[in-house]
């Protein structure tokens, strides 16, 4: 979408409620894009088949590379990167739960029902952002769009495969339930005025509950063809992580993920990744 009078300004000319709205939006996508691309490492050569290992390699590194880029949105509006990851404190996260849970040693069906259900909740949020009224938001949703739809389309494979396996697909389904109240998490607000602003100010042209809607009609038709049982009636796990409250899987994790920066003393950030 080109720039229109109902663009919001430059970081530096936002108002306090817009500055606020455009905050919140720019770290959910951010945190969840950089816990989700940590917790795939753990899959590299874990994984069932090279393919797999190569797939899930590559698709953390398109999760980091979205988390740069909404990082360097929020850098825009005066953070340093040591400030946002590595001098932070576990609790200054917004991440949805979903993303830190851990990793079982040889639990794929996770790995793929997490993914799945991160992954089209992540493309319908990047759609009601495409035509963002904040301009570093849309001009980044375009760029990240491409690799989403790879992802979800990655994991839906592997959904088919494992439904055709009686073992398979009982393990699937139990970890569908496992982790769906933890999913939804991902339409939990951050402060119920402040996602009306978001909403407001044009900056999402979806709410968290349309979102949300679209995301369980979407899943369950697809799920339930392939001969799943997707719950019902199920409230979010708590606690959400977008109030800035996580189990303590994250807080051991913020530990692993910032103890080399302390111990080696450093001040500085070193870039998350090197410029292409």
């Amino acid at each position: 979408m080109a720039a229109t009078d109902a663009d919001l300004g430059a970081p530096d000319e936002l108002s306090e409620r817009e500055r606020e709205a455009v905050e919140a939006q720019l770290f959910r996508l951010a945190d969840d894009e950089y816990v989700q691309a940590e917790r795939y490492t753990f899959w590299q050569v874990r994984a069932p088949t090279l393919e797999s290992d190569l797939a899930v390699a590559n698709n953390a590194q398109d999760e980091l590379g979205h988390a740069r880029l909404w990082y360097d949105a929020i850098q825009q509006l005066g953070y340093s990167e040591e400030s946002l990851l590595w001098e932070s404190e576990p609790d200054d996260f917004q991440h949805s739960t979903l993303v830190e849970l851990p990793f079982s040693e040889g639990d794929w069906d996770d790995a793929i029902v997490r993914a799945y259900l991160y992954d089209v909740a992540e493309e319908i949020r990047l759609a009601a952002l495409a035509e963002s009224s904040y301009e570093a938001i849309r001009n980044r949703t375009s760029r990240i769009q491409g690799e989403e739809d790879y992802h979800v389309k990655h994991a839906e494979n592997w959904l088919r495969r494992m439904a055709d396996d009686e073992e398979g697909s009982r393990r699937v389904q139990a970890a569908l339930e496992r982790l769906y109240p933890y999913a939804l998490t991902l339409f939990e607000p951050v402060d119920e005025a402040v996602e009306q602003d978001i909403v407001d100010l044009g900056i999402r042209d979806a709410t968290l509950a349309e979102m949300r809607a679209e995301w369980e009609e979407r899943t369950t038709a697809f799920l339930t063809d392939l001969g799943f049982e997707v719950p019902e009636n199920v409230e979010p796990a708590t606690p959400t992580g977008r109030d800035n409250e996580h189990t303590q899987h994250w807080h051991d994790l913020h530990e692993e993920m910032t103890s080399a920066y302390r111990n080696l003393g450093r001040h500085e950030a070193t870039t998350l990744m090197d410029d292409e």
